[in-house]
């Protein structure tokens, strides 16, 4: 699961997802009043459930768009390499399909059990999804924009404090290390491994997802699912095969997996 949440803070979730929630429910307030002016025929109750059914699908799919947002941001359209602008198509491609179908899959199912609930017959949804796919695609592209925006913002406040060391807990004692002097970090069971410019391998009992946490905004990448390396003491790329690479460091070399083709970019810049 890190490996596919890396690069999201759920700060960001947090942050965005409030905003763009009281923002849908002044829509859904909005269509429902006009719901009941526009369609006389309809019971005072089905347009209440149409629209906070949509609500409520729209908040278990939220997190779709704010993965995406993380894996694929926007700075990757105009990067120079076809391949990272690729991934940007396939990642917002496949994640705004996934969206809509899970959407639509949630308050299709709510309003079946409103409709039984209420006794007022069966719910039919009909043929009426690229309707909605249509709907949910200018809806991701205002999340996706929510999300980069809170990042954005999250990033250049976490700038103006930038730190320059980080201090390891390795058992009772704390290691003050200058951030350059850490050539990377690597996962080991229930700690971390730093590598040490100076040789030393420090242990340090923490997740490796909790140390990109604040490794990642001081400029440390995620090559693997089990590395971090530090791009200021890069000394060299090597390709390994089936689109693999190995990243040199000085005396150290960490893997690249093609699983993080924006790391390569990075890398590579």
């Amino acid at each position: 699961m890190n490996s596919v949440t890396s690069g999201a803070d759920r700060s960001d979730l947090f942050r965005g997802g409030l905003l763009l929630l009281a923002c849908a429910s002044v829509v859904t307030t909005i269509n429902i009043v006009t719901t009941w002016v526009d369609t006389a025929d309809a019971h005072r109750w089905e347009p209440v459930v149409w629209e906070l059914s949509s609500l409520i699908g729209l908040v278990c799919a939220i997190w779709i768009p704010w993965l995406a947002a993380a894996r694929a941001p926007a700075d990757q359209l105009l990067s120079a390499g076809w391949k990272t602008r690729l991934h940007f198509v396939a990642v917002h491609g496949a994640a705004v399909v996934a969206y809509s179908v899970l959407h639509v899959a949630v308050f299709i199912v709510l309003r079946k059990l409103a409709y039984v609930v209420m006794e007022h017959g069966p719910y039919t949804f009909g043929d009426h999804f690229l309707y909605e796919f249509r709907k949910d695609i200018l809806v991701y592209l205002l999340f996706i924009t929510v999300f980069w925006g809170v990042a954005e913002v999250r990033r250049n406040r976490k700038d103006e404090v930038r730190p320059v060391s980080f201090d390891i807990r390795d058992g009772a004692r704390i290691i003050r290390v200058p951030l350059n002097d850490i050539l990377a970090v690597a996962s080991a069971g229930n700690y971390v491994e730093f590598h040490l410019a100076d040789g030393r391998k420090p242990l340090m009992r923490a997740t490796l997802a909790a140390v990109e946490a604040r490794l990642e905004p001081v400029g440390f990448v995620r090559s693997h699912r089990s590395w971090l390396v530090n791009p200021t003491r890069m000394t060299g790329l090597v390709p390994v095969g089936s689109g693999d690479w190995t990243v040199g460091l000085g005396p150290l070399e960490a893997p690249l997996s093609r699983r993080y083709p924006h790391a390569l970019e990075r890398l590579k810049a």
